[in-house]
């Protein structure tokens, strides 16, 4: 009888059963093995099974036996654990800026890293069904473009848009191409941020899922040593915190039980000093804008600007402005 097309396939095809299949609470025995080679149209004795199996484990694959009434064989081990597993998952569930479709994409493959039966546990936590979602689905390129445009020193040109109040797209400068020198990728509040540097070495920041159609130009970048001489960690910590605005030294107070607050804030190295038993000051270098003033209005009696007096002034027009509207 002629051999099967697929039976030089045979142990690429076996490893991909017991990948697939097996795991240290699924195991399969050499008759089940031959089974499922069958389904391939491979047909193999038990002798050659034994024989590949010690070939794969040469290869690296982590093969393990249990003997009991019968010898069962499983992949012990792999590249990702199941906890990591589920851990992945759940970074692709709560990033906003995957889009579902995406999301349900990314989780497959996901669950490719595992066997069949572990991969049930992980589809009884895709929940993304519910969740809110980036609409623009090529964001996820987006990142990987701009990614490429870095490593290869070069700027880019996209186009960037706002929602209007029909939810469509409203493109800034009517449609006019933005050229900028990409720096990094910043991670704030569910989205992505380009940080980056225009002809006048003036740091911009951009939501990449605002960013469309971006090309990879052929110009070098610009403000590579106004970039070398920027703390990254503290540009972000102070705008993307806080947004845009007028950078200022701000002295804030604040009631002792929102010092957890201040720590997620402005993070663990901000000085704290008491003024009674109750409160505590801090001084920090924040954007002065809207939304650092709303930030501190939403702490209630809890919080309150001490100083400079032109901020305390802001505090009290924003307070006025957000009451007028009552």
């Amino acid at each position: 009888m002629p051999k099967s097309p697929n039976q030089k396939l045979k142990l690429l095809y076996l490893m991909k059963i017991l990948t697939e299949e097996t795991d240290e609470n699924h195991m399969l025995t050499v008759p089940q093995m031959i089974n499922e080679l069958r389904l391939y149209d491979i047909r193999a004795e038990r002798k050659s099974i034994y024989d590949d199996l010690e070939a794969l484990r040469v290869f690296g694959l982590d093969i393990e036996s249990v003997k009991s009434k019968t010898t069962g064989y499983y992949v012990a081990s792999r590249n990702f654990e199941l906890p990591e597993l589920k851990l992945l998952v759940d970074s692709v569930q709560v990033s906003k800026f995957i889009t579902y479709k995406k999301s349900l994409q990314l989780i497959k493959k996901i669950e490719s890293l595992c066997s069949c039966h572990e991969a049930q546990a992980l589809q009884r936590q895709v929940y993304v069904a519910n969740r809110i979602k980036s609409i623009n689905e090529s964001i996820y390129y987006n990142v990987d473009k701009i990614h490429k445009a870095i490593n290869s020193d070069k700027k880019i040109s996209f186009q960037y848009f706002e929602y209007t109040i029909e939810k469509e797209r409203k493109y800034k400068r009517s449609g006019e191409r933005y050229i900028k020198s990409p720096y990094a990728l910043h991670w704030y509040n569910e989205n992505y941020y380009l940080i980056s540097f225009d002809a006048f070495e003036s740091i911009k920041y951009f939501r990449v899922d605002k960013m469309i159609d971006i090309i990879i130009t052929e110009q070098p970048r610009d403000a590579k040593e106004q970039f070398a001489k920027l703390d990254v960690a503290a540009y972000t910590k102070k705008i993307f915190g806080m947004f845009g605005g007028e950078e200022d030294t701000v002295k804030l107070e604040f009631a002792n039980q929102l010092i957890g607050v201040v720590i997620d804030r402005f993070g663990k190295d901000v000085m704290v000093i008491p003024t009674d038993s109750k409160h505590f000051t801090v001084y920090v270098n924040v954007a002065v804008s809207p939304q650092f003033l709303a930030w501190v209005f939403g702490l209630g009696d809890q919080a309150r600007i001490l100083a400079p007096q032109d901020v305390v002034g802001k505090m009290k027009e924003h307070i006025q402005t957000v009451a007028a509207n009552y």
